[in-house]
């Protein structure tokens, strides 16, 4: 089979793991890589754009736009699963927030059999990643690839939650990346100048050696005996075979999995349920299924001083000018500027909630005039909340070997009756903060749960009715040494030569944060692994 593309190492998904993956072993000027992506170049500049988060996530522009299936532990609703399909992946789209998890977290991992994963080792990745704003120190570097900006000039709102949440009995925190995290702060982004640094634009440089292959779908590892040797990708309607020495699938918690399955690397059964040739059978690939799942606790705002204003159309298209121009103005900035980590029971180790704060109602209802009224109109705010760690579990499945039919998506949430109650103890958080002296003048009516809903009866139904993803899936081709692992301590397929899966797939667990951050990490760790036995290869 000659290869249209020959390369060193071949990396599917230019996300956020993938980007570092690629970039990084790209530096070595005799590596040869190719990377392959299933979107468009990152051209665009409104890709650049902090406040378009809210347009880009919920459009089909730079989007794979997937659904999950009916959640039967949500009245049976369809959530929408927006993930990046572009140089950049969801870190293209996202939110921008750069959250990395606790030591306990990693530390966790590694008692798992996954040595590589001790919070030291991952601190060094972390630090190695970052240019951080404020300069290095025991928990951040100060000269990596990736800037990470702290917003200056909060919006009034923002300090009112600040405040109220000390009012509430929770402390400053003046660093969430730092170990013991807990009480009211504000995040770090991935901005430089009021423009949202993506993976791909931290990591992905212009070199002789590193081929960037993109709008080209990836139908399927290539696997001959039990040695993986590149894979099969579709360009423009024709079917290229590319070869590697080393293929590394960072296509993300839904697409990963895909590609395993319709590659023959997966459950055996389910695989010849859609006649698909069982190369390896590997029953975790898909499973083990995690995400953070929110729900939102809303206000009126009593002033005229939320995003409300921002969103008539005219200023909208101001400050997106603005910010294309100079990189300043209120779409400079990403809004949910501040939150917490707080604890659901007071008896808990660490922080097992997370919340974003909003000094509005939305970030993408434009107020165009022959639209109905949206339903989020008017001055308001609100504070979201969603569980660290929740213990419900789901899977991605194929939906038929068609390589371009979407997977199926099953969430599964709140399957695990404790994570209702660690929710339902996140909102009555959030409605003590909301209820301080600090939010005096702006607290209007609460429009959701609303005042009527106070029992735990009453919120439980609400959150079923109303409960969203925060865009978090983690888990499905696990990292472990058991029947259900699919990759080894140091990422590599286990029964497959060749092949290793670097993103947040591989994640055992949920870590309590963000997970673009640890994504990245993840795939410095995979360059690293990738280049060390190399070099050890050429010793020897």
């Amino acid at each position: 089979m000659k290869p249209a593309f020959d390369a060193d190492v071949i990396v599917v998904g230019a996300g956020s793991a993938g980007s570092v993956v690629a970039g990084t072993l790209a530096r070595d000027p005799a590596r040869r890589v190719l990377l392959i992506e299933a979107g468009p170049r990152d051209w665009n500049p409104l890709l650049r754009v902090p406040l378009m988060t809210g347009v880009l996530l919920r459009g089909r522009y730079a989007n794979w736009f997937y659904h999950s299936e009916p959640e039967p532990g949500l009245n049976g609703r369809s959530l929408f699963w927006p993930r990046g399909k572009v140089l950049g992946g969801s870190s293209a789209i996202n939110g921008m927030v750069w959250t990395r998890g606790a030591p306990d977290d990693y530390n966790g991992w590694a008692q798992r059999g996954l040595p590589d994963w001790t919070w030291d080792r991952v601190l060094a990745r972390f630090k190695a990643l970052e240019s951080y704003w404020a300069g290095p120190n025991d928990w951040h570097g100060g000269d990596g690839p990736q800037p990470l900006t702290r917003l200056a000039g909060l919006h009034p709102l923002s300090h009112a939650f600040l405040e109220a949440g000390q009012q509430a009995g929770h402390a400053i925190c003046a660093d969430f990346n730092a170990p013991g995290a807990a009480g009211v702060g504000q995040y770090d982004f991935c901005i430089k100048e009021g423009r949202r640094v993506s993976a791909a634009t931290s990591f992905l440089k212009s070199r002789p050696n590193l081929t960037v292959l993109t709008d080209a779908h990836v139908l399927r590892v290539v696997v001959e005996g039990t040695r993986a040797i590149g894979v099969e990708v579709l360009v423009k309607g024709e079917r290229l075979f590319c070869g590697a020495d080393e293929t590394v699938l960072s296509g993300g918690t839904v697409n990963t999995p895909q590609v395993m399955m319709l590659s023959g690397l997966g459950p055996a059964e389910a695989l010849r349920a859609h006649g698909i040739a069982v190369v390896r059978d590997l029953p975790g690939v898909g499973r083990n299924l995690r995400d953070h799942l929110l729900v939102r606790v809303e206000h009126d705002c009593t002033e005229p001083v939320t995003l409300h204003g921002l969103l008539r159309p005219d200023r909208a298209a101001l400050a997106l000018a603005r910010a294309l121009t100079t990189g300043t103005g209120p779409a400079a900035r990403f809004p949910l500027e501040v939150g917490a980590y707080l604890r659901s029971d007071p008896t808990r180790d660490m922080a097992d909630l997370q919340s974003h704060f909003l000094p509005g109602l939305s970030t993408a209802a434009v107020r165009w005039p022959w639209k109905a009224m949206d339903p989020k109109a008017g001055h308001g705010f609100f504070a979201n909340v969603y569980q660290l760690r929740p213990e419900s579990t789901g899977e991605i499945a194929l939906r038929s070997a068609d390589p371009l039919a979407a997977p199926v998506i099953r969430g599964n949430y709140l399957s695990d009756p404790g994570d209702l109650v660690v929710l339902r103890a996140g909102v009555r958080a959030l409605r003590d903060i909301f209820r301080q002296p600090a939010f005096a003048r702006w607290r209007g009516a609460e429009r959701s749960p609303g005042a009527a809903r106070q029992t735990d009866a009453d919120l439980d139904l609400w959150i079923r009715a109303t409960a969203d993803t925060v865009f978090h899936p983690v888990g499905t081709c696990r990292m472990g040494q058991d029947a259900l692992a699919v990759t080894d301590s140091r990422l590599r397929v286990h029964g497959i030569d060749g092949l290793r899966i670097a993103d947040a797939s591989v994640m055992p667990t949920m870590p309590g944060c963000n997970t673009h951050a640890p994504s990245m990490m993840i795939g410095a760790q995979c360059a690293a692994f990738i280049a060390g036995e190399r070099h050890e290869e050429a010793a020897a």
